[in-house]
């Protein structure tokens, strides 16, 4: 299991500290960049927890496990982390991880501050045990059908690898569109070169092509051989799961990575403590900080607050979810029984559809927000 530095020195099992495991995609198959950013907002918080003074004069520490993007690697890495005495656990940005890490935290009573992972069934039955950070998949895909409607797209193709969160995610892009007259159109990738989901495009009149894939491949592929198609000149390509947030994509994609609406967990305009954690993520990043780097300094922020009032008991700390009232850099965070989400769920962060600007590609636009 790889261990990466923790924030505050060398890992301490001795009582000293008081320790949070983190849960982050490190190495590939993981979304890596996704995964930096998320470490930078844990341990940014975990910086300014200490320069404050700790929890009751004792230092916060990170305890941070690399997921890989494996589900059993993280269901291993809580069982680990549970025997080192964490007093909670946060992080993780897939979905399907998160939800392994989330089984484990529930059976061996650990309480889970999920940051950046979206599936709304994170676990089979309600548990008292996790609380989430981020909207679930329904909340934030529903958004963007309304997005995709009111730009007058109503034959939507989507290019879909096999997986629960993309399935889920095509789900919830029919049940929203289908009342309203949409259509909902799936290319399985499993099956479909990127070069032919073209020709699908215009077999299937679709005036939308949406990115249920993953990154950089076949996502890269697929938006090369699109815009190069003369036929598809007209054809919006969305990402809904958010590809386009990292630099990365812009990287790889160049101008061709423009003008592709996403999802993004961000408010119009941050607050004053939003703007100084910008600040400070900017600089411990070396670039422009993603919300999932927010995400992560959110979930800091609300274990530092429980931690304080609760101490490290791992049973008063779940049962303290409810009565979270932090101020975070995207709003006040508490948490509720959202219908049809089995965790503590905070209802809700904001929500925008955003693109690259083609005519800047590292400044996006705000396209819908809610």
């Amino acid at each position: 299991m790889t261990t990466s530095p923790s924030s505050s020195g060398a890992e301490r099992t001795d009582g000293s500290s008081v320790q949070i495991g983190a849960l982050v995609p490190l190495t590939r198959p993981g979304w890596v960049e996704a995964g930096r950013h998320l470490l930078a907002g844990l341990e940014t918080a975990v910086h300014e927890v200490n320069d404050a003074g700790g929890i009751a004069g004792r230092p916060l520490e990170l305890v941070v496990r690399d997921t890989a993007a494996d589900p059993q690697r993280a269901a291993a890495a809580v069982d680990e982390l549970a025997r080192l005495g964490v007093a909670a656990l946060a992080g993780e940005y897939h979905s399907v991880v998160a939800r392994a890490a989330a089984a484990r935290a529930d059976a061996l009573g650990l309480p889970y501050l999920c940051s950046s992972a979206v599936l709304d069934a994170l676990t089979e039955e309600p548990t008292e045990w996790v609380a989430r950070l981020c909207p679930a998949q329904s909340h934030g895909w529903q958004i963007y059908a309304d997005f995709l409607l009111a730009a007058g797209h109503s034959r939507i193709a989507v290019a879909a690898q096999p997986s629960v969160y993309w399935a889920s995610g095509a789900r919830i892009l029919r049940d929203c569109l289908a009342p309203r007259g949409g259509t909902v159109i799936e290319l399985d990738m499993g099956a479909l070169a990127p070069t032919a989901v073209c020709d699908e495009l215009v077999d299937n009149r679709a005036t939308a092509l949406l990115l249920l894939t993953g990154h950089p491949e076949p996502a890269v592929s697929i938006v090369k051989s699109v815009r190069r198609d003369h036929r598809l000149t007209e054809i919006m390509i969305g990402a809904p799961a958010g590809q386009p947030e990292f630099a990365e994509w812009a990287s790889l994609l160049g101008d061709d990575g423009s003008a592709i609406p996403f999802l993004r967990y961000l408010p119009e305009r941050l607050s004053p403590l939003g703007a100084r954690v910008e600040t400070a993520l900017r600089e411990r990043l070396g670039e422009t900080p993603s919300f999932v780097a927010f995400e992560g300094y959110d979930t800091v922020a609300v274990l530092a607050d429980l931690l304080r009032s609760h101490g490290t008991d791992r049973a008063r700390i779940a049962q303290s979810w409810p009565r979270v009232a932090v101020e975070g850099t995207r709003g006040q965070i508490r948490f509720s029984r959202a219908p049809g989400i089995s965790v503590w769920q905070w209802a809700w962060t904001p929500v925008q559809v955003v693109d690259r600007d083609p005519a800047e590609p590292d400044r996006f636009r705000i396209l819908h927000a809610s």
